[in-house]
């Protein structure tokens, strides 16, 4: 595996990058803002910093995230907590297999007073939208979702209707219990920017969780706003301006079709996978305050952004494979780029 040269390394990026001195001002201004809101939401939600930067990679990405763990590990605080201290309307859909497209997106209600017809939003209608455990809806409905997912508006009887900005929606899957599901389908997998693991707590998290709830109500209901809403449709502009080397094009590239190419793989990453690396990668640099991207970000968001992209060959499943397997094979079998420092 080819080494980058530590400091030398970012250094040459950033020499390629060229940045202007206003969008490195940006760039500072998103990580403060990422800082702040991390620290805000990490009070209430314990020991998970790298699962709030990756939610916060896929907000200023426009993506969308599913959650895949079991039941009681925080994922409704997560998203309530993300959204009172940004300033955002926060609902919760909890899906059953009776749940109705127009449940989620709204409808027409006629009033005989005025003898018409008036819309009821849906719970669609807002800026932080947590669908918890979406493969109990029926296919139908979580069809509804997908026009919102990627066009960020809904039509309704005929009518279209733009959702608010920002708009994000954080979907969960219990990934243990089948009985009353219907799975997803890989359709609208794709639609989600990456997908992710709470995970159980570390002893010590466990204990301060605990103590923590030695009171009345939850200290998420303490949670007080850091930043605004507008805010985040701002730092979404500003991180598409993040530099990408060709050549950590191109290594973004070749991981991709390396996924296209693997014995063990039935359908490999499509291009809207590796756009969204390629935007994630943006967003995480902004985070941690670079105005260049490199190599290390697409291979830290190359498992979460993939897993759930490619499909493996009936084969490999009966062998006991695994999409982990496959993505770390394809991170070992490519070299990312070397550029020599400029000085």
């Amino acid at each position: 595996m080819v080494k980058q040269g530590g400091k030398t390394g970012e250094r040459a990026y950033a020499c390629r990058a060229n940045a202007a001195a206003d969008t490195m001002e940006s760039v500072n201004t998103v990580q403060e803002w990422a800082q702040k809101v991390s620290q805000a939401v990490g009070s209430v939600f314990l020991g998970k910093p790298q699962l709030i930067e990756k939610l916060l990679v896929a907000m200023l990405c426009r993506g969308h995230v599913l959650l895949e763990d079991v039941p009681g590990t925080g994922k409704t605080i997560l998203a309530r907590a993300l959204a009172t201290v940004t300033g955002g309307v926060f609902r919760r859909i909890q899906c059953t297999p009776d749940l109705l497209p127009a449940d989620v997106t709204g409808v027409s209600i006629y009033n005989p007073a005025s003898q018409e017809f008036s819309f009821r939003e849906g719970p669609i209608m807002a800026n932080y939208l947590l669908v918890d455990e979406i493969n109990r809806a029926t296919p139908r409905t979580q069809s509804a979702l997908l026009e919102a997912m990627a066009e960020g508006q809904i039509s309704v009887e005929g009518e279209r209707r733009p959702l608010p900005e920002p708009f994000f929606l954080i979907a969960t899957e219990n990934p243990v219990e089948f009985e009353g599901t219907f799975p997803l389908p890989e359709a609208q997998k794709d639609r989600f920017l990456m997908c992710l693991a709470v995970g159980y707590p570390q002893h010590s998290e466990e204990r301060s969780i605990l103590e923590s709830q030695r009171q009345v109500h939850h200290p998420v209901d303490s949670l007080e706003a850091v930043t605004r809403a507008e805010d985040i449709v701002r730092w979404q502009a500003e991180v598409v301006g993040v530099h990408v080397d060709a050549g950590v094009t191109d290594y973004l590239i070749d991981l991709v079709q390396a996924t296209r190419t693997h014995r063990d793989v039935q359908i490999g990453i499509s291009p809207r996978g590796s756009l969204a690396l390629y935007k994630a990668s943006q967003a995480l640099a902004a985070i941690r305050g670079r105005s260049y991207v490199v190599p290390e970000d697409i291979k830290e968001l190359a498992y979460p952004v993939f897993d759930k992209r490619i499909i493996l060959s009936s084969d490999s499943r009966i062998r006991g494979r695994r999409t982990g397997d496959v993505i770390e094979q394809v991170l070992e079998s490519v070299d990312p780029p070397v550029l020599k420092d400029r000085k």
